[in-house]
């Protein structure tokens, strides 16, 4: 499997595990305990096996990217989280700093 597909997939499960930490209640709800967990254990072993081929710096980068972007855009629409310009122009630069990472 193509190793950026990986991290795509390993970036989106990471968005998915820090949305889930919300929803976790600081690990005293159950299933979302569990789903958080095991969410972070699959983008960590799925980021694991894109670096056996991508540069550590760049897949890490990328993997963050994701997250950070993904769960700032799902904190709008699942927990009422503020849109402001600066906020906006914040998830941009990251998007364009995964970009300029990727294309290197």
């Amino acid at each position: 499997m193509n190793p950026w597909l990986i991290v795509l997939i390993a970036g989106l499960m990471e968005t998915g595990w820090a949305i889930g930490l919300k929803y976790s209640e600081g690990f005293t709800r159950f299933w979302p305990s569990v789903a958080t967990v095991v969410g972070a254990i699959g983008s960590f072993w799925l980021l694991s096996l894109a670096m056996k081929t991508l540069p550590v710096g760049t897949a890490y980068a990328v993997w963050v990217g994701i997250g950070a972007v993904g769960t700032a855009i799902l904190a709008v629409f699942l927990f009422g989280e503020p849109v402001s310009p600066m906020r906006v122009a914040g998830i941009l630069l990251i998007v364009a700093g995964i970009a300029a990472l990727k294309f290197a």
